[in-house]
């Protein structure tokens, strides 16, 4: 896993900072590009305001990262964690939110996961 590096601003005020992008697993919907973030504040934050700033993390973050890393996915996947857990790894004890995003007309659009 990567070291932590630059830290975002969510809406809710909540601090993430990207932990990896995953892009060689594939996901429901084709080419699935994963933005994983650590949040160790989560906890302090209901999934309703999470929601919002994931799709805030999709839309100011994730789409203009998408031409630098590869081939145009179907799908992102915006993940918020509590702690550093290895992607695919099981971790009970953290407490993590996903959300999926199509894209169209260089949007976000939420869909069910």
């Amino acid at each position: 896993m990567e070291e932590v590096t630059e830290l975002l601003t969510t809406p809710s005020g909540l601090i993430v900072s990207l932990i990896e992008v995953v892009n060689d697993a594939p996901g429901p919907e084709g080419l699935t590009t994963r933005f994983r973030f650590l949040a160790p504040d989560l906890a302090g934050v209901d999934f309703d305001l999470a929601a919002a700033d994931m799709l805030h993390l999709c839309q100011s973050y994730a789409l203009s990262q998408l031409p630098k890393i590869g081939p145009e996915a179907s799908q992102i996947i915006i993940s918020l964690s509590d702690r550093l857990v290895p992607f695919g790894e099981a971790a009970p004890e953290a407490l993590q939110y996903f959300e999926a995003y199509r894209i169209e007309n260089g949007e976000c659009v939420w869909e069910m996961y």
